[in-house]
C-alpha cells in the first residue's frame, strides 16, 4: 500500500475506533487507540518508502533519524553504532571508560575498580566537565551539522553519564548495606543541557531508553564478516561499547542477547507488511506465506531469548540493575520522590521511566497485527503498557500506532480465522509465540528479581506482581479463545497433509495447535495461583513490616549477593 493511501486508511480506522463506547470488547475494537496524525504530517515509516531513499540521496539519508524501520534492519538503527567519539568529547569518553565498576583486565590480568565502584563518578563529573566546556560547544556543533550517526552516539553516552550520576548513591548504598536509597535529585548543567538538546533533536525523552541508549546503540563487532546464526549480530561476535558494572560479564549478556533478538526484526517487519497487503488484497496464499515467515522468525527470536539464562546469570542481575531505574513514575518511585531537576533546563522536577525490555517493539508488533491489543483491559496496567510504547524512537511509535489501526481496518484476525484451516493454525501458533515470549519474560522476572528482592517496582516503573502477569493472562485468554475456534473440520483439513512443500508442514501445524490449546488452559490456572500466592506473601510482609514494606523495599531490601572488595560478589 502506498504511504498516502495507507495513512488515509489509518485515519478512517482511527475515526471508527473512536466512534463511541462499545457494549462488549471484541477483537475488532482497539482499547485507547493512539491518535494518528494526518497523512500530510506522517512520514513513511519504512526506510524503503522514504523519498530520500528512493532518490538515493545519501546526504539526506544521513540526516534521517537514527532509527527508521526497514525491511532489511527492522528495529535496529539505520547504521551500526559509532564506537569512538570525536576528540572534542575526550573528557566525556574518558569518564565513561573509567566509570565501569570492573575495569578491563590489564596485561597481568588485574582488574582495577572503576569510578562507580569507588563512589567517585559524581565528583569526577563535576570536576572534569563544565557547562561551557568543549563538550557543550561540540554538542551544539553536532546538532547544527545534523549527522544522526554522531548524534545517536552522543545521546547514548550522555544517557549513560546521566544514569550513572543520578543513581550512583542508589547502587553504592545497595552494595554496602543491601538497601536502596534515594538518588541525586539534581542533574548538573554539564549533563542536563546537552542531554536535553540531543533528546529534543532526536525526539527522545532526556533519559536512558532501551533502544536509543542502553541496548540498540551499544554494541560493537569483533568481525564484520562473521557467519553465525544471526550473522555478524550473533552474540559471540559482539561486545559492549558502554557498561555500568562489567563489560565482559552478565551485563554484556543482558544487553547483547537483546541485540541479537532484534537483529531478526527485518524479517519480522517484512512479513508483517506483506501480511497486511495480502489481507487487503484478499490473497489467502500470500497471507499464509507471510504468517508462516512470521512464525519462523518469532521462533528464532524466542530461541535467542532462551539463551539469556546462560549468558546473563540470574544471580548477577542486581549488580547492575540499580543503574537502569528511572526517576518516575511520579509518586511511585521511592528513589526519586521529588523527581529530578535538570539544571540549566527547567526548575520543574522531571519524572521518566527507566530502561526496560518492555520498550522493545518485537511483541507489540505481533500484539497489534494479531489484534491482541484489542483484548487488553481498560485499566491502569494497560495504560502502563501504552506508556511504555512512548519510550521508543518516534518512527517505531508511529509504526506501532498505525499498525494497530491498519490491522483493525483490514480485519486481520477475521481473515486468518476464516480463510483456511492452515491460516487459522498459523494465527493460533503466532499467538502462542507471544505467550511463549511473555511467559519467559515472567520466568525471568521471578528468577532474576522476585526471588532475590523485595523491591517490587520494575526498572521501568511498573508494579512487578501485576504488570507482566496481566499481559500474559490476556494472551492466554486470547489463545484459548482462538484454539476454541479451531474445529474438527480444521483438524481434518490439516490432517490430509496436502501442503507438503511449505516451510512448516500441515501435520506439524496440527500437532502444535492441539498442544497449544492444552497448554494455555493449564498455564492460565497455574499463573492465577502463582500470582495469588505472591500477592499473599506481599500482603503478609506489609502486615509484619508496615511502613518499611510500604516503602517498597527501600528500607528492607534483602541482599542477593555477598560483599567483596568493592561491595559486590568478590569479583572485584
Amino acid at each position: 500500500m502506498l504511504p498516502a493511501l495507507r495513512n488515509r486508511s489509518v485515519l478512517s480506522a482511527a475515526a471508527r475506533l473512536h466512534a463511541g463506547p462499545a457494549s462488549r470488547r471484541t477483537f475488532a475494537q482497539v482499547s485507547d487507540a493512539t491518535p494518528v496524525k494526518s497523512a500530510v504530517e506522517v512520514e513513511p515509516y519504512l526506510l524503503e518508502e522514504h523519498p530520500s531513499y528512493l532518490a538515493n540521496d545519501k546526504e539526506a539519508i544521513s540526516k534521517l533519524p537514527p532509527f527508521v524501520i526497514s525491511r532489511e534492519r527492522g528495529f535496529l538503527p539505520r547504521e551500526d553504532p559509532l564506537v569512538d567519539l570525536p576528540p572534542a568529547f575526550s573528557g566525556l569518553d574518558s569518564l565513561l571508560k573509567r566509570m565501569t565498576i570492573h575495569q578491563p583486565a590489564d596485561a597481568s590480568g588485574h582488574r582495577a575498580t572503576g569510578l562507580l565502584g569507588k563512589g567517585e563518578f559524581g565528583d569526577a563529573v563535576l570536576d572534569e566537565l563544565s557547562p561551557t566546556g568543549p563538550e557543550a560547544k561540540a554538542v551544539d556543533a553536532a546538532i547544527e551539522a545534523g549527522n544522526s550517526h554522531l548524534l545517536a552516539a552522543l545521546f547514548r553516552d550522555y544517557c549513560f553519564a546521566t544514569s550513572a550520576y543520578l543513581l550512583e548513591p542508589v547502587d553504592r548504598s545497595f552494595r554496602q548495606t543491601g538497601l536502596y536509597t534515594q538518588g541525586r535529585d539534581v542533574l548538573p548543567a554539564q549533563l542536563a543541557v546537552p542531554l536535553k538538546k540531543l533528546a529534543d533533536k532526536l525526539g527522545h525523552f532526556p533519559y536512558m531508553e532501551y533502544a536509543s541508549s542502553y541496548a540498540l546503540v551499544n554494541y560493537r563487532f569483533k568481525d564484520l564478516h562473521h557467519q553465525g546464526p544471526a550473522g555478524r549480530y550473533s552474540f559471540d561476535n559482539m561486545d559492549l561499547i558502554r557498561s555500568f558494572e562489567d563489560a565482559s560479564g552478565s551485563e554484556r549478556g543482558f544487553i547483547l542477547v537483546h541485540v541479537e533478538m532484534v537483529s531478526y526484526t527485518g524479517q519480522l517487519v517484512s512479513a508483517t507488511e506483506d501480511a497486511l497487503r495480502a489481507v487487503n488484497a484478499a490473497d489467502s496464499v500470500a497471507f499464509e506465506d507471510a504468517l508462516e515467515r512470521l512464525l519462523v522468525v518469532y521462533r528464532k527470536i524466542n530461541a535467542s531469548m532462551e539463551t539469556m539464562w546462560s549468558r546473563s546469570l540470574p544471580a548477577d542481575y542486581l549488580k547492575y540493575r540499580s543503574f537502569i531505574f528511572g526517576t518516575g513514575p511520579k509518586k511511585m518511585n521511592a528513589m526519586f520522590p521529588n523527581g529530578v531537576t535538570y539544571e540549566g533546563v527547567s526548575d520543574e522536577p522531571q519524572f521518566y521511566r527507566g530502561e526496560s525490555g518492555a520498550n522493545d517493539s518485537i511483541i507489540p508488533t505481533l500484539d497489534n497485527l494479531l489484534e491482541i491489543t484489542a483484548h487488553m483491559p481498560n485499566n491502569d496496567l494497560t495504560k502502563t503498557l501504552r506508556d511504555f510504547r512512548s519510550y521508543r524512537p518516534r518512527n517505531q511509535r508511529e509504526f506501532l500506532a498505525q499498525l494497530e489501526a491498519r490491522a483493525t481496518l483490514a480485519g486481520v484476525r477475521n481473515f486468518a480465522m476464516g480463510s483456511s484451516a492452515r491460516s487459522k493454525a498459523l494465527y493460533v501458533l503466532l499467538v502462542d509465540q507471544v505467550r511463549e515470549f511473555r511467559n519467559r519474560h515472567w520466568m525471568f522476572t521471578k528468577s532474576y528479581i522476585i526471588q532475590r528482592s523485595t523491591y517490587d517496582i520494575a526498572t521501568g516503573g511498573s508494579p512487578i506482581l501485576q504488570y507482566l502477569p496481566s499481559n500474559l493472562g490476556t494472551v492466554l485468554k486470547v489463545l484459548e479463545e482462538s484454539c476454541g475456534e479451531f474445529t474438527g473440520e480444521d483438524a481434518r483439513a490439516l490432517g490430509d497433509g496436502k501442503n507438503k512443500q511449505a516451510r512448516i508442514g500441515d501435520a506439524e501445524l496440527l500437532e502444535e495447535v492441539l498442544a497449544a490449546g492444552k497448554r494455555a488452559k493449564v498455564q492460565r490456572r497455574v499463573l492465577e495461583r502463582e500470582v495469588a500466592e505472591l500477592v499473599r506473601e506481599k500482603e503478609e510482609r506489609v502486615r509484619v513490616l508496615g511502613d518499611a514494606e510500604k516503602g517498597r523495599g527501600m528500607l528492607g531490601e534483602q541482599r542477593g549477593m555477598k560483599r567483596g572488595a568493592v561491595g559486590c560478589d568478590g569479583v572485584g
